[in-house]
């Protein structure tokens, strides 16, 4: 079995994280590392991981509050994983999340995959919504619209290879796929495995101008583009993710 680097940054997530380190202990494929990343938390996070025994679980805290993006960077330098995961410290996985799609990925000899997911609340209740996405995406569809959700993300280090990525506080994980998937394709495998929370408090943008600001960041500085190119891309994103939005977001009956 290959060792799979679980990658979780955390910041304040007391309440939510055990049950998303309990989702990783509950998996069927055993052979993982778990590496959380806490962002100098001021609630008992670090307590509540504490709680937790397992050889496996790894738990290191940054000298100061820094951010997710750098909080990422400093698990993906620690992983020794052949498969590289991730999982935000408020979300969860089925327990046969890792095994399907450890299994999906090397029957097809894939390196870089994501799957479905639904959505709970603040308390672990369905919201009733399903995110799908294209089945095959090559560089220029994840240029127009970030179709992984990052919970639902796994890639062959052995392929892909170290990944850092710029220290912009939000769509960072958006700038990681935009690395990736100039190495390899990314693949849907079309199963619900996994859990994204929505919260009141998130630190995704919601007025349509930070939406805007915060994708032309990610080009431009994430992606080093220049301002006119920044702005093209910003534009296709928005109306990608728009589509998304629109067609591969599902409401479950």
């Amino acid at each position: 079995m290959d060792l799979v680097s679980i990658i979780m940054p955390t910041y304040n997530c007391g309440q939510y994280i055990a049950e998303s380190i309990q989702s990783v202990l509950s998996q069927t494929y055993s052979n993982w590392e778990l590496l959380i990343i806490d962002d100098c938390s001021t609630d008992n996070t670090r307590y509540v991981v504490s709680s937790f025994k397992d050889p496996r679980i790894h738990y290191q805290c940054n000298h100061k509050n820094s951010g997710a993006a750098i909080s990422r960077n400093t698990a993906l330098r620690m992983a020794k994983g052949k498969y590289i995961a991730f999982l935000d410290s408020d979300d969860l996985w089925s327990p046969n999340k890792l095994e399907r799609q450890i299994a999906y990925m090397q029957e097809n000899k894939y390196a870089f995959t994501y799957h479905e997911y639904s959505e709970i609340d603040e308390n672990s209740k369905p919201i009733g919504v399903l995110i799908s996405g294209k089945k095959h995406v090559r560089p220029f569809d994840m240029w127009t619209c970030c179709w992984p959700g990052c919970l639902s993300v796994m890639y062959d280090a052995n392929v892909i290879g170290q990944i850092q990525i710029p220290d912009i506080k939000k769509n960072n994980d958006s700038a990681m796929w935009l690395q990736i998937v100039q190495k390899a394709d990314c693949y849907l495998l079309p199963e619900s495995l996994a859990k994204y929370r929505r919260r009141k408090d998130s630190i995704t943008p919601t007025s349509i101008w930070e939406k805007i600001g915060w994708h032309y960041i990610l080009f431009n500085q994430g992606a080093h583009k220049s301002p006119l190119a920044s702005t093209f891309w910003m534009i296709a994103n928005i109306i990608g993710n728009s589509y998304k939005k629109l067609f591969y977001r599902k409401r479950l009956k």
